[in-house]
């Protein structure tokens, strides 16, 4: 949840400003001297002077404004900034200087001038169609067919079948691209609410949304977005499945296709960004330790470009993705106490970044850091992490709220809290039964959990071993061992039954596949 120091829009916005922004406003402004210009300016000072958002102390520095009239003088400042920050920032984004030479072109047209107003929008045509904005584009051609209709113009003769087969090409490219993200979307948006796949019955589910939506001729497509909008459908199909080797297929080919258009990853950004961070995903869930290494060292490099620099959410996109990546690499390696080291800047960047981040990335990093310190043998800080996340009542990843459940009842069994280990096991099942995350795997382990503690020392080895045996035959099917994905639960058995630190257990499992890699 977003905090109330930053709960009003106004305050949000002003907070976010660099310095050469509030110089552009402050030059914006002054160019008029209007009284009502005057006051703007004295409430921006006031509130970019404020720790955190307070109207009773804000009103005492305001000397103009009362506040009747501070909600007034307040709406006015948010526009006048947003009309500094388009001016500022029109030329970083292909969509607002389209826009702007739309707004000539129609400028040009109230006046009269509509053989201008049309060479501007040929020219917008060109630029539309280089940048593959064929929503854009048909807004030009709309106003070409507009000027066509009301006035004659020289080129009369052959301009209407040009336009029509113009619009039809446009509108046919628009309608497969909206299907292809809508179906791309609601994909996200599953995962984002249920996580992988649940059980046979959640992946018939999702396997007849996505063959009912899929375009039958989306295969064949050519277009930048249409290819785009194809492989992130893909992808969170195939991801959600835990078909890991698929879910690599088109991670790399979302950003193949980047490389072969170099130049839209200025046009977006952000969808670059969010590639590399489900093929590094993709080399993780594979345990392709060689990928990972050399995908995160070209996302790391490409962090340090303008580019990645020039906006706030390319910038906060970057550092969650590649210290997710970071963790992440810590718990393929074993190395979960090297990984602690990370946890003090990540925090401190949380905190920066927290008028901007989502509950989810803030859910997804309190999981991962107490996987850290779970990893590491801290089991009482990891304890502090998943509390978070325990007590954060949000209605979405309820695979996380589920698995933060049950690591939070094996770090109590680790701290010997055997008095807990009963109720803990009772209140952890029921709420898995509830979320429909309830697996063999987990029935096991509740099982041994509720006995382990009325078993003799010497006799709990051999049930360990039994324990690990049944887990261990499940591995091939991805529905029972769902909790795989989000908890090491084979290695955490191995540790037991071998007298390791979990660590050394997956650290050898990783040496072991490296030098069979090689």
């Amino acid at each position: 949840m977003m905090s109330n120091r930053f709960s009003d829009i106004l305050f949000q916005l002003i907070k976010s400003l660099e310095k050469s922004e509030k110089r552009n406003f402050k030059l914006y402004i002054k160019r008029s001297s209007h009284n009502e210009h005057l006051k703007i300016v004295e409430l921006f000072d006031a509130m970019d002077k404020l720790p955190e958002y307070d109207e009773a102390i804000l009103l005492k520095k305001l000397s103009s404004i009362k506040k009747p009239q501070l909600s007034n003088v307040k709406v006015h400042l948010y526009k006048q900034l947003l009309s500094s920050l388009r001016l500022l920032k029109s030329t970083e984004s292909i969509d607002m200087q389209l826009n702007e030479q739309l707004d000539f072109a129609r400028i040009l047209y109230n006046k009269g001038l509509y053989h201008q107003s049309l060479k501007i929008l040929e020219k917008l045509k060109e630029s539309a169609k280089s940048n593959y904005k064929y929503n854009f584009l048909m807004q030009v051609v709309a106003w070409e067919k507009k000027i066509e209709s009301l006035h004659i113009t020289r080129g009369m003769q052959h301009r209407g079948e040009q336009l029509s087969a113009e619009a039809i090409e446009a509108n046919t490219r628009v309608e497969m691209v909206a299907r292809l993200s809508n179906l791309a979307i609601q994909l996200y948006s599953w995962f984002i609410k249920n996580g992988h796949a649940r059980n046979e019955k959640d992946e018939v589910g999702v396997k007849k949304f996505f063959k009912k939506n899929l375009p039958a001729d989306a295969i064949t497509q050519t277009g930048f977005y249409e290819r785009l909008y194809l492989y992130q459908s893909y992808c969170w199909y195939a991801f959600i499945r835990q078909d890991f080797i698929q879910y690599y297929k088109y991670s790399q080919k979302w950003i193949d296709l980047f490389n072969e258009y170099p130049f839209m990853i200025k046009v977006e950004t952000g969808y670059y960004i969010k590639g590399m961070h489900n093929l590094l995903n993709a080399h993780f869930d594979l345990r392709n330790s060689q990928g990972f290494e050399i995908t995160l060292k070209d996302f790391e490099a490409f962090s340090k470009t303008d580019l990645a620099n020039r906006h706030d959410n390319h910038r906060i996109q970057t550092f969650v993705y590649i210290n997710s990546a970071k963790i992440n690499q810590h718990f393929m390696l074993g190395s979960f106490s090297e990984g602690l080291s990370l946890v003090p800047y990540v925090e401190e960047k949380l905190d920066e970044y927290s008028l901007y981040l989502d509950n989810h990335r803030i859910l997804v990093f309190n999981y991962k850091i107490a996987s850290l310190y779970f990893g590491s043998g801290d089991y009482n800080t990891c304890i502090d992490y998943l509390q978070k996340i325990i007590h954060d009542h949000v209605d979405f990843r309820g695979d996380l709220q589920c698995y933060s459940r049950l690591m939070h009842l094996l770090a109590h069994y680790e701290l010997g809290n055997s008095e807990l280990i009963d109720s803990l096991t009772k209140s952890v099942y029921r709420f898995m039964a509830k979320m429909e995350n309830l697996t063999v795997v987990e029935e096991e382990m509740f099982k041994f959990l509720r006995n382990s503690f009325n078993v003799h020392r010497s006799k709990l080895k051999p049930e360990l071993e039994k324990f690990l045996f049944k887990i261990k035959a499940l591995e091939k099917n991805r529905f029972q061992t769902r909790s795989f994905a989000y908890l090491d639960i084979v290695s955490w058995v191995e540790s037991k039954v071998y007298q390791k630190p979990m660590a050394t257990v997956i650290k050898e499992k990783f040496l072991a596949r490296k030098k069979r890699n090689y």
